[in-house]
Formats: structure tokens, C-alpha cells, sequence
């Protein structure tokens, strides 16, 4: 069985390289980080106060009892009474997805997308020890979101570059995005190069932080500039801008 936050769509893929494309979303529950930096404030169903990412909701176990245990079967069947009469983008977020590469369920729920022609996209920190060892894992699409010091997570658990070097040898079109602020701009220009020098080449995205159209805003143009400077590809965050951090959209 597998932990699902929520399944929800068509929508848009809101960021990354397939922006704008039709999609269905498949939010697991479960993330091996808490990324406190990012510092979206939300309140536990306790009434607890915190900061984490924008989908803490996703990641924070307080919320647990609103996860699903699905089997990929009942995942394939309400992914189903979404879909439109032609094959949107399957989208595996988090949460943290890689948290559940071992699963034989969702091995199965992979398998089932990829071979019957989707394309499927698994958004991850890429912080967790996979293998690719089967031609269909070797079709998806890894949207690599690396985290940097802003998240105040340690470097050790952050970056793993056995498992970055692994999806990019053993996949043809995944890319690395990175969350930047204005003003983070050096110090996370720094850490992507030392990122970099230790991985294969591979197609860099920058992404503002803010988790509200107020908060991108104020952060896009100093990213934008940064991707200009730097050879590297700007990708705004289309869901926020449209819907802020309004859920399942």
C-alpha cells in the first residue's frame, strides 16, 4: 500500500519543463526532509505552529490521518474518473516519492503509466539511494529539486551524488531545479557550481521561492538574472502565480 496526500486534475504542471502541460497529480505522503528555511508557516490539525515547504500539509506526519493507504490498482482507478478522453501527463510529487522506490506497489503504478505510453514525471529531492534497474524506470522523467542551504537542511542529507549521477546517466531528459531568493542569489550560485562539478552534465532550471503570487513576484526578476549570468534555465512557478497556494489545482 501506498500513502496518498491527494490525487487531483486535470490541471496544469505548474513548473519544470513540461510548464503548461496537462497533467494529473499523484501527491504521496512522506518526506525525509522538513526544509524549515522555506519558511511557509502553517498550523498542525493540533494547532501546532510551523515552517516548512509549500506542501507541508504533504510532508508534516501531524497530518497523517488525511493520507490514503492505496494500493496502485485504487490509485490507476481514481486517476481514471479524473482523466479527460485523451492521456494527460501522470505527475508523482510529494512529499518525497523516492521514499517509496522499493514498493512493489509503486514499482506497479510506475510500470502501469509508462507502458501504456504516459508520460510520467516523478518530482523529487533526489536525496535517497535508487536504482534504475528496468527499461520502463529509465522512461521517466526525474524533476531533480535539489535543495541548497536555504532549507536549512544539512549538506550530507541534501545532496546525494550517487543518485544524482545515476538519473542522469540512466535517463534521457531529467533536469535539476533549484528554489532561489534574491536575496540567496550568490551563496546558491555557489552551491550549484559545487553541485555541478561533481555530476554529469545535465539541464539546470531556476525557480523563485514564494509559495504566494506576492512572493514570486518579488523574487523572479533577481532569478531571472541569475539564469541569464549564469547559462541556466529560468522556470517560474505558473500554479502559484495563478491559484497561490490554493490545493488541488
Amino acid at each position: 500500500m501506498l500513502e496518498i496526500n491527494e490525487i487531483f486534475g486535470p490541471t496544469i504542471q505548474g513548473e519544470g519543463k513540461l510548464i503548461g502541460t496537462p497533467s494529473i497529480f499523484i501527491r504521496v505522503g512522506k518526506c525525509n526532509m522538513k526544509c524549515e528555511g522555506f519558511n511557509v508557516e502553517y498550523e498542525t490539525p493540533s494547532g501546532v505552529k510551523k515552517c516548512s515547504c509549500d506542501t507541508y500539509y504533504a510532508v508534516d506526519p501531524a497530518f497523517k490521518d488525511q493520507w490514503q493507504q492505496l494500493s496502485s490498482k485504487e490509485i490507476i482507478e481514481k486517476v481514471n474518473e479524473l482523466k479527460p478522453d485523451y492521456n494527460v501527463d501522470i505527475v508523482i510529487t510529494g512529499g518525497e516519492p523516492l521514499l517509496y522506490w522499493f514498493n512493489e506497489e509503486f514499482q506497479e503504478l510506475l510500470k502501469y503509466y509508462v507502458t501504456n505510453a504516459y508520460k510520467v514525471t516523478i518530482e523529487t529531492n533526489a536525496s535517497l539511494n535508487i536504482d534504475l534497474q528496468q527499461e520502463y524506470q529509465k522512461k521517466i522523467l526525474f524533476s531533480m529539486s535539489v535543495k541548497l542551504s536555504n532549507s536549512l537542511e544539512p549538506l550530507k542529507k541534501r545532496v546525494n551524488i550517487a543518485t544524482l549521477t545515476t538519473i542522469i546517466n540512466g535517463t534521457k531528459e531529467s533536469y535539476l531545479k533549484f528554489v532561489v531568493d534574491k536575496k540567496f542569489i550568490a551563496q546558491a550560485a555557489k552551491e550549484i557550481e559545487e553541485i555541478l562539478k561533481e555530476i554529469p552534465e545535465v539541464e539546470v532550471y531556476l525557480m523563485p521561492m514564494g509559495d504566494t503570487a506576492e512572493e514570486i513576484n518579488q523574487n523572479s526578476e533577481a532569478v531571472i538574472n541569475m539564469a541569464i549570468k549564469k547559462g541556466f534555465k529560468y522556470c517560474d512557478r505558473l500554479h502559484i502565480r495563478v491559484w497561490d497556494n490554493k490545493r488541488g489545482v
